[in-house]
Order: C-alpha cells, then sequence, then structure tokens
C-alpha cells in the first residue's frame, strides 16, 4: 500500500469492491482491508492518505478501531466513518474521537466524491504542515518555544537564527518549524560542506539554508560554512544553525571560528532540555514509537501507568536522542506488546552510564582533583575571553586579587598578557607563591 493511498475498511465484498472501482476510476489508488485485523496491520506497514471505516465489523467495530488508533498515535491521517445503522449519538461520538466525517449507507455518489475529495485535502494540508507541536509536547515550555520561533520567522533574512540547547536536544526538529512546503529546504551534512563546486546559497534560494549542530564541525568545515555565508546578501535564504555548546566556550578553546560565531548568532534560541517539560513525555513517548513502528524498527507496545511513571521520573541528560534509543530498546525487550517497569530501570542504567561518561565535555572518568582542574582551566580561560583579556575586569568577575588570580592562571598553565609593569607582575606572582595554595581552591 503506498501513502497515497485510501484504505477502504469493510467486511462486506460488496462494498469494498464497489467503493474500490468507483474511487479508482476516479483515478485514486485504492487498498482495502476486509477486517479490523487487517486494518491495523496495513496502518502499522504505511499511512494511507486517508480511511473509510465501516462502523459494524465482526471481529471489531469501527468505533474501538478509531479509539486504539488515537490512542495509540496511530490516528494522524483523516477517517471517515461508514454505517447503514449508526445513530446520531454514534456520528458525534466517532467524530469526538477524532473522525473526520461520517457517511450513511447506501452512500450517493456525489456524496462519496465530495467526502473523499475534503479528506484528501485536508490530509496534504497534514503533510504540509511539516512542523508538528505535537512531537515536542503541548505544554507551557513548548508554547513560549513555539512563540519565540513564530516570532523569528518574522524577522529580516539578514538575521540568522541560532538554536542553542544540550546535547541530545531535537535541533532538526525545531529548524524545520522554517521549512515549508514549495520552497527549498537545503541541510549539508559535514560531508557535503567540504566538496567542491558546491553552491549551497543557489541550491537555498528562497527557502532556508539549515547548518545544522555547528559545535560538530571541525575548522576545515567551519571555514566551508563562511565561505557560503559570506555570499548571502545575494540570495533570499533563511538561515538556521544550531549549536549543543556554548559557542564562547569553543573559541576559547581555538575549536570555533569568531567570525563564523558572530554570522551566525542573530537571534538566540533556547530549546528546553527534556526534563524541563516532563509533563509532555508520555505524549512524546508516544510520537517517537509510532515513528519507531512506522519504519518497522520496532513492534508497536504500551506503556502501562507503572513504567511511565518510572520514565518521567528519569532526568534525561541525553535528552530527546536518549529517549529515542530507550524507547527503542524498550519496546525490542517488551514480552508481548506490554513494556514492564522490570525492564525500564536496567536499560535507563545502561543509558545513564553512556550519557554521564563525558558529560557536557567534562570527562568523568578522572579522579577529582583531575576534573576540577579541567573545569578550573575552563572557568578562567572562559572570563580571559569574555573581558579580552583585561585583567583587572577578570580579577573583579572571578572574586580574586589579582596576585591570587596570576599565581591560579600559572598553576593551571594558563598563558595570560604580560602588560606595563610586567616585572611587577611577576613579582605578583612570586609573592602569591607563599600566598595562594591549591586547596584554596577546593
Amino acid at each position: 500500500m503506498r501513502s497515497s493511498d485510501i484504505l477502504i475498511v469493510d467486511d462486506e465484498i460488496g462494498i469494498r469492491n464497489l467503493l474500490s472501482e468507483i474511487l479508482q476510476d476516479e483515478g485514486y489508488g485504492v487498498a482495502v482491508a476486509e477486517n479490523a485485523e487487517t486494518a491495523r496491520k496495513m496502518r502499522l506497514e504505511t499511512r494511507p492518505a486517508m480511511v473509510l471505516l465501516d462502523i459494524w465489523m465482526p471481529d471489531c467495530d469501527g468505533i474501538t478501531l478509531l479509539k486504539e488508533w488515537s490512542r495509540d498515535g496511530l490516528l494522524d491521517m483523516p477517517v471517515v466513518m461508514m454505517s447503514g445503522h449508526a445513530s446520531i449519538d454514534t456520528a458525534v461520538e466517532a467524530t469526538k474521537i477524532g473522525a473526520l466525517d461520517f457517511l450513511e449507507k447506501p452512500i450517493a455518489l456525489q456524496k462519496l466524491l465530495t467526502t473523499v475529495k475534503r479528506a484528501l485535502s485536508y490530509s496534504k494540508q497534514q503533510e504540509n504542515t511539516v512542523f508538528s507541536v505535537d512531537k515536542l509536547g503541548n505544554g507551557e515550555v513548548i508554547r513560549q518555544l513555539v512563540g519565540q520561533l513564530t516570532k523569528a520567522s518574522k524577522q529580516d533574512l539578514s538575521k540568522t537564527i541560532l538554536l542553542t540547547g544540550e546535547p541530545g536536544s531535537p535541533f532538526l526538529l525545531v529548524a524545520e518549524y522554517f521549512r515549508h512546503r514549495n520552497h527549498a529546504w537545503i541541510a549539508p551534512n559535514k560531508e557535503q560542506w567540504l566538496k567542491p563546486a558546491q553552491d549551497w546559497m543557489k541550491a537555498a534560494h528562497g527557502g532556508t539554508l539549515y547548518l545544522g549542530n555547528v559545535a560538530e564541525y571541525d575548522i576545515p568545515t567551519q571555514e566551508a560554512i563562511l565561505s557560503v555565508l559570506s555570499r548571502r546578501d545575494n540570495y533570499k535564504v533563511r538561515i538556521v544553525a544550531a549549536s549543543s555548546r556554548p559557542l564562547t566556550e569553543l573559541i576559547v578553546h581555538d575549536k570555533f571560528i569568531e567570525k563564523l560565531s558572530d554570522e551566525i548568532s542573530g537571534i538566540n534560541i533556547l530549546i528546553p532540555p527534556l526534563r524541563a517539560h516532563i509533563e509532555d513525555l508520555p505524549n512524546i513517548i508516544q510520537q517517537v514509537l509510532v515513528q519507531l513502528v512506522e519504519s518497522k524498527q520496532v513492534k508497536l507496545v504500551r506503556f502501562p501507568n507503572a513504567t511511565m511513571k518510572l520514565l518521567r521520573q528519569y532526568n534525561w541528560p541525553g535528552n530527546f536522542t536518549q529517549l529515542r534509543q530507550v524507547i527503542k530498546s524498550l519496546a525490542l525487550a517488551a514480552d508481548g506488546d506490554v513494556v514492564q517497569p522490570e525492564h525500564v530501570n536496567y536499560i535507563l542504567e545502561q543509558h545513564q552510564i553512556r550519557y554521564t561518561e563525558n558529560y557536557n565535555g567534562f570527562n568523568l572518568n578522572v579522579t577529582l582533583r583531575e576534573l576540577r582542574r579541567e573545569v578550573e582551566k575552563y572557568y578562567f580561560e572562559y572570563h580571559m575571553y569574555k573581558e579580552k583579556n583585561n585583567m583587572s575586569k577578570v580579577a573583579k568577575q572571578v572574586g580574586l586579587e589579582r596576585t591570587h588570580l596570576y599565581r591560579k592562571l600559572k598553576q593551571l598553565d594558563i598563558t595570560f598578557p604580560k602588560t606595563r609593569g610586567s616585572s611587577n607582575v611577576a613579582s605578583q606572582e612570586d609573592n602569591a607563591n607563599d600566598i595562594v595554595d591549591d586547596d584554596d581552591f577546593e
């Protein structure tokens, strides 16, 4: 079954054949299912453009199947219910669950064609909405994020949008807010940036150029991107970038080009970590599960309340990337179609180890003294960069006397500028040797 097909679900072979012939004559692709069980399997194989669903079937009635699809996050296509014996109350119930319309048998030809046309039009509108708030949640935190995205989309194209967040944040999903049907969407990977004769700005003209997570790119890739952006004035392109680490931190350690940082830091939008809107977790899990099922990576499973409670109590250091991996692991480990609570703790423990060995760029598999030295070095280098090596300002910012500051920088092997009065500075360092000890920074 192709994604453009109309799926007809009816236990009466005569009605299935009649509706199929009529719609095929109109040029539509059609697939048929004789019962709810077959319809379930076909829905998991792909998303039909629309479904004509009979209410009364021997194995499972259409209302129950509609409820199942709604509960499992599979009701993302228009469904038109059909019946020759249903009451008004049944039609109202189906509409409340999520059915688009209701057709009473025997179905008039014109009524059928009009309803199918409207349903397919609605389906196309859903496909054209690339960014779905449901994929991130619908709580206050996500509503605020969408508000920022909406505001940013109205800004001048000269302002690049920089999405920031923790490692594992759904950068691509959020970036696709700026993706529109019938407009270019160009998202080169790291290898493609380095290929010669690639005019990405020209390819993205009138649309969006997504740079990806720039924090993961090496200097040659950054230089290639900077070269492309130098031609931005000649094209009407919305540029969106993402970063999972502070660019100032990368610049300090010569891992990022400062000019590129200036180019892409027009409008900064922070993607909240998953733990900041944990109330959205059940909805997000269902969305992730549906994607995995439709891509045939896992079977459809259910998460009982006890299992969901454990998942809600977790802090998700790897955010959406980790969530997807955990859901896939749980679905594969499930006995039958239910994810049991006892599987959760074991799988979360394995992922916790993976995501905390190198937390936010720091290696946690070292001694406390080594880790402290690494953190302190980042800390002082950051403030020196921020204050442009004005040591008086740095000392004030970090809360140390200059004598103590110079001593600490020397202990950390940090090179600092020698200004006028260098001999005095050296004297201050020597004096500091007798004043400051490592233990003062415990």
